[in-house]
C-alpha cells in the first residue's frame, strides 16, 4: 500500500503532526477570535495569551478523543475509494474543524470568561459562524500546510538516512 509522505506513519509521527497542527491553531484562532470579540488590543492579546495553555490541552483532548473519532467514521461514509489525497485532507479537515468547532464556541467562551453560564448558548449560531469561519481557513491555509511540510522533509530525511 502506497504511504503518503505528507501524513504521519506512526504513533511518534502522529504526536508531532498534531503539535504542529495545535500549537499553530490555538495560537493564531484564539487571539483573532478574542481579538474580534473584545477589539484588538495589546492588552487584549496579553489577556489571551494566559488561557491559551489551557485552551491547547483541551484542544488536543477534544481532537484525540471527540473531533478525530468522529469525524474518522464519517470519513468512511462519505470518502471514496477514488477520492485523492487533497479531497480527503478537505474532507477531514472540515469535519474536524465542524466538531471542534461547536465544541469550543462553548467551551471557549466558559473557559474566557471563567464561568460556566448559558451565554455561548444564547449567541451560539453568531459565534458560531464566524468561529468556524476564523478556524477552517487558518487550519487550511496555515497549520495543515506547515504539518504536511513537516512530514514531507521528515520522511525526505529518513529516506536519505536509509539510502
Amino acid at each position: 500500500m502506497y504511504k503518503e509522505d505528507r501524513l504521519p506513519q506512526n504513533a511518534k509521527e502522529g504526536i508531532l503532526f498534531l503539535l504542529i497542527i495545535s500549537v499553530i491553531s490555538v495560537n493564531t484562532i484564539a487571539p483573532i477570535i478574542v481579538g474580534m470579540e473584545r477589539g484588538f488590543s495589546k492588552e487584549t492579546y496579553l489577556e489571551t495569551l494566559k488561557i491559551i495553555p489551557f485552551m491547547w490541552v483541551i484542544v488536543v483532548l477534544l481532537v484525540r478523543l471527540v473531533a478525530g473519532p468522529l469525524a474518522g467514521r464519517i470519513m468512511q461514509r462519505f470518502a471514496g475509494e477514488t477520492d485523492g489525497f487533497n479531497a480527503r485532507v478537505l474532507l477531514n479537515t472540515l469535519l474536524n474543524v465542524t466538531i471542534l468547532s461547536i465544541l469550543l464556541t462553548i467551551i471557549g467562551t466558559w473557559i474566557g470568561s471563567k464561568q460556566i453560564s448559558l451565554e455561548p448558548f444564547q449567541n451560539f449560531f453568531q459565534s458560531w459562524f464566524r468561529n468556524f469561519g476564523i478556524a477552517f481557513w487558518v487550519e487550511l491555509v496555515i497549520a495543515q500546510p506547515i504539518a504536511r511540510f513537516a512530514m514531507k522533509k521528515l520522511h525526505a530525511g529518513q529516506e536519505r538516512l536509509v539510502n
